[in-house]
């Protein structure tokens, strides 16, 4: 019983209330971190798996819990215009609030009850974080992995010590995060590495289970704008899903035009993988065509990535 009890207190170290809630009737939270904008009856979770309705409150299940955490180059990322060749301590959690058919990191992103992965959590407050960090001597911390959205509250607290102990921060995301969220955390945050996966609803839905993907594309360009984050956007070329010219042309019209033509734009190649796994790997020239077209539009640093 004593055991049951302590295994019970030590997973309750993962909770506390979240931010970005409201109150509905017949007994509903309304979740507000993300435009999923879930809403929860009690004891359910959202479709990020990390935030619960509890007694009429909404709690993050994942505070202070860590799936990974290593010291990475900074171009690992990727990111190639923001302080090259420096360390950074990368940390991430569990759950996502994308449901990437292809997630390379599935078995922490994709997990939709914390305790099916309680053997590998690591309890890591936000201070101690940081003193990690300042001990391995990294110049940075990156949260990352898994979406960093979800784990806001330690992310938030994380990043506020972070640049009071000298270091840079970084959010390697997917970009699907409401403005009230993002503008909250953005003066804490240096760089801002945001997924654009297509440019089409129908490619966005096939690859990621959303429906609108202009949420993501409105939170780069107010991390750029109006926070004057380093923004660096990344692409998954994947054959037959998003490698179709209007799209590519597409996307890289849009960061000319809304972040600027030296916003960096890095083309990664894909490898065939869980339910994509019937698709081919992405030609190389097809990626060739992709940074020529990125070039085109006026881009001025396009990268070839993951060949």
């Amino acid at each position: 019983m004593i055991l049951a009890e302590l295994k019970e207190y030590i997973l309750k170290l993962g909770y506390k209330e979240a931010l970005f809630y409201q109150t509905l009737a017949n007994n509903k939270i309304q979740c507000q971190l993300c435009p999923w904008n879930c809403q929860l009856r009690e004891g359910q979770i959202g479709i990020c798996g990390a935030r619960q309705n509890q007694n009429d409150k909404l709690y993050s299940l994942i505070y202070n819990q860590v799936s990974s955490i290593a010291l990475d180059p900074i171009e690992k990322k990727p990111l190639r215009h923001f302080h090259p060749g420096t360390k950074v301590l990368s940390v991430g959690t569990y759950g996502c609030n994308l449901l990437c058919q292809h997630c390379q990191n599935w078995q922490i992103a994709h997990v939709k009850q914390i305790k099916e992965q309680e053997a590998g959590i690591r309890f890591i407050t936000p201070e101690q974080l940081i003193r990690m960090a300042k001990e391995s001597g990294s110049a940075g911390v990156a949260w990352t992995y898994n979406e960093p959205t979800i784990w806001f509250e330690y992310a938030y607290e994380g990043a506020i010590l972070a640049k009071q102990a000298g270091l840079y921060t970084v959010w390697v995301t997917n970009g699907y995060i409401n403005q009230a969220p993002l503008d909250m955390i953005a003066p804490y945050l240096d760089a801002y590495r945001v997924d654009v996966k297509a440019f089409s609803t129908e490619a966005y839905w096939r690859l990621a289970k959303i429906k609108d993907f202009q949420p993501i594309l409105a939170a780069a360009e107010r991390a750029k704008n109006k926070w004057q984050l380093h923004v660096e956007i990344v692409t998954l070329v994947i054959p037959g899903l998003n490698d179709d010219e209007a799209q590519l042309r597409g996307i890289a019209d849009w960061i000319v035009n809304k972040l600027g033509p030296v916003t960096p734009w890095h083309l990664n190649r894909f490898f065939p993988y869980l339910e994509f796994a019937e698709l081919p790997i992405t030609p190389l020239k097809t990626l060739e065509k992709a940074k020529e077209i990125g070039h085109r539009a006026g881009l001025k640093d396009v990268y070839i990535g993951n060949v």
